[in-house]
């Protein structure tokens, strides 16, 4: 029986773990529409105090032109109409949430389709802007081996941190993972392996979509038809997209790793690794030095994601409006009533 559910769908993960593929899947799917990555949803997050009292129409025009027309976001990529965009966040409820599911909604409606998600990798440090503005969404965390994300991660030219950030930032998105699945429940948080996704798709996509109440789709397994016309070529570290699923570079580590960085990323990953399922090399111990380094920019993230959060707090006591969605039910397509 086909699912009726419309809960937004969030992709979270470290940074080259596979969320690009997945994002490409899950637009394959029948009624499930996935963007490539828009960052117009944290950043209007963090300048909403700037659009004022949503409920005068003037400033819903001003957020609907910052979204739409901004110089700081990628609306571009969703080809939809600047000018209807911003018509249709003026007419929408008045809060934040509300104007972002709208341009979401009018993706998905641009193709056919009643349900929308968003992936961002980094979103996995932002679950609560999310889970404020869209409190019934679900959660899907890609996992891949932190040897592997650690030495793919260091190879992108947009990347400008060293081994040691890229291993904490593993080790944080596999222990925000962690909390979430204890937090949220089965319903809302689905954590899988990248590994498992490329072996074999058609199993692991199954218990996906039974996660998300959808059917499974077969055109899931085929999304590197899709990805072929939307990931430009010039993006070369998504290039594997274009190809179909496979397991070509599971454990490239080993050669892409030198030798103190594969001792330092086993050794400060190792019991993690272990939980999700991945077997250690036995790789020699890093040194005390690099040891003591790893544990001075953990403790600095630490400290600076208290602060972030703390500020966090602070600014929603000042926010004008509600920020969460308003807009429920499915997207209408094919003629079927707007049920928000």
């Amino acid at each position: 029986m086909t699912s009726q559910t419309s809960r937004p769908i969030f992709i979270i993960g470290c940074p080259r773990s596979g969320t690009t593929l997945l994002q490409q899947m899950l637009h394959s799917h029948s009624r499930i529409a996935f963007p490539s990555e828009t960052r117009f949803v944290h950043t209007s997050y963090e300048a909403r105090q700037t659009f004022g009292d949503l409920e005068l129409e003037e400033n819903r025009r001003k957020l609907g032109e910052w979204i739409a027309k901004g110089k700081d976001t990628k609306f571009h990529v969703l080809k939809l109409d600047p000018d209807d965009i911003v018509e249709e966040i003026v007419n929408a409820p008045p809060t934040l949430g509300s104007a972002l599911a709208t341009v979401f909604r009018a993706y998905a409606r641009e193709h056919g389709k009643p349900r929308w998600g968003d992936k961002r990798p980094s979103y996995f440090r932002r679950i609560p802007m999310l889970r404020r503005m869209f409190p019934d969404a679900q959660f899907i965390h890609l996992v891949r081996d932190g040897r592997d994300a650690v030495s793919s991660l260091k190879k992108m030219p947009w990347y400008d941190g060293d081994t040691y950030s890229a291993a904490l930032t593993w080790r944080e998105a596999v222990d925000t993972g962690k909390r979430l699945s204890a937090r949220l429940g089965p319903d809302t948080f689905y954590e899988f392996r990248y590994e498992d996704l490329v072996a074999e798709p058609e199993p692991a996509l199954v218990k996906l979509c039974a996660f998300l109440g959808e059917e499974y789709d077969p055109a899931m397994t085929k999304a590197y038809k899709h990805a072929r016309e939307t990931v430009p070529s010039a993006r070369k570290w998504h290039l594997r997209t274009h190809e179909a699923p496979n397991t070509r570079n599971v454990g490239a580590w080993r050669e892409r790793l030198e030798d103190w960085e594969a001792d330092l990323v086993e050794h400060v990953l190792a019991s993690r690794l272990v939980d999700h399922g991945y077997m250690l090399s036995g790789v020699s111990r890093p040194t005390a030095a690099q040891l003591a380094t790893f544990h001075r920019l953990a403790a600095h993230r630490w400290r600076s994601r208290r602060a972030h959060a703390v500020l966090d707090r602070l600014a929603q006591t000042r926010d004008p409006n509600p920020v969460v969605s308003l807009l429920n039910g499915p997207v209408p397509v094919d003629g079927a009533s707007d049920e928000g």
